[in-house]
């Protein structure tokens, strides 16, 4: 049975998540659609990749993922359809693509949609692309070469000899804090050294433990998530809500003023011994 996912910044108020179901479903009644998210935030590319990355690696070969995020800041609302990791990814052409991938796939069609187009008209001719390639079709006969796309890097933390400096990715349902520094580029800089992590100016956490129940009720706790990035949290209690901690916005940190006013809630820092 065909998989299809959806990633939306949609929401659930309205009848368009139900639609796009629709749509897929009238044009292959087999499909099996899973929701991953319909509440990515539509500014915010850095929790969408995350969030995306994070869930695709667990699904089989041949998956076919969609994600609708900002659809109309894509030029001429264009829509892409990649072949990445025997799995295919359906995207507006607004870099979110390489976000995901953390790299320019090498097979990238550009589907027929025009600016004009209403969104369940976009939506539409995704589910026809998608029944095209459950179909058998390659790549080239669903859509148009594109060599030239809208490419985006992720936000990657800053690292010195005895220091790193990561951005809060975002902040769960549960208020916990997610940090854009995995094990990887922690251990590296860790080295067996003592550490203290450090965020909104001087609050401090001094240990990775396992999991949130590794430490006491309302004690702050730090561990490696199963996505492998640092996160931070009280143990049943609301890390961001307590420290007024929020996700880095790019957008508003172009601007000094904000940057001075909000770096310390979006930053979270790691010192290591000498």
């Amino acid at each position: 049975m065909p998989i299809v996912t959806l990633s939306t910044d949609l929401g659930l108020q309205d009848y368009i998540a139900g639609a796009i179901k629709g749509q897929l479903l009238s044009k292959h009644e087999s499909l099996q659609i899973v929701d991953i998210t319909h509440h990515l935030v539509q500014t915010n590319f850095p929790h969408a990749a995350y969030s995306c990355s994070s869930a695709f690696k667990y699904f089989p070969q041949k998956t076919i993922h969609i994600v609708l995020l900002d659809v109309y800041s894509a030029k001429d609302a264009r829509i892409l359809m990649a072949s990445f990791n025997n799995q295919f990814i359906i995207c507006p052409d607004n870099g979110i693509l390489t976000l995901i991938t953390q790299t320019k796939p090498e097979q990238i069609v550009s589907l027929r949609t025009t600016k004009q187009n209403t969104f369940l008209e976009i939506t539409e001719t995704i589910a026809e692309a998608v029944n095209k390639i459950i179909k058998g079709n390659v790549l080239n006969e669903v859509g148009k070469a594109a060599t030239e796309i809208v490419e985006k890097t992720s936000l990657k933390p800053t690292t010195g000899a005895n220091w790193i400096d990561g951005q809060i990715l975002f902040v769960d349902h549960f208020e916990n804090v997610i940090v854009n520094i995995t094990k990887t580029v922690f251990d590296e800089q860790c080295n067996g050294r003592k550490f203290k992590i450090i965020f909104k100016r001087n609050e401090t956490i001094n240990a990775i433990h396992d999991n949130y129940a590794s430490v006491t009720e309302s004690e702050k706790v730090a561990f490696f998530n199963s996505a492998g990035y640092l996160e931070i949290a009280i143990n049943k209690g609301n890390m961001a809500g307590l420290f007024g901690l929020h996700s880095y916005n790019e957008s508003m940190n172009q601007h000094a003023a904000a940057m001075q006013n909000k770096w310390f809630y979006q930053t979270v820092r790691i010192f290591f011994d000498e």
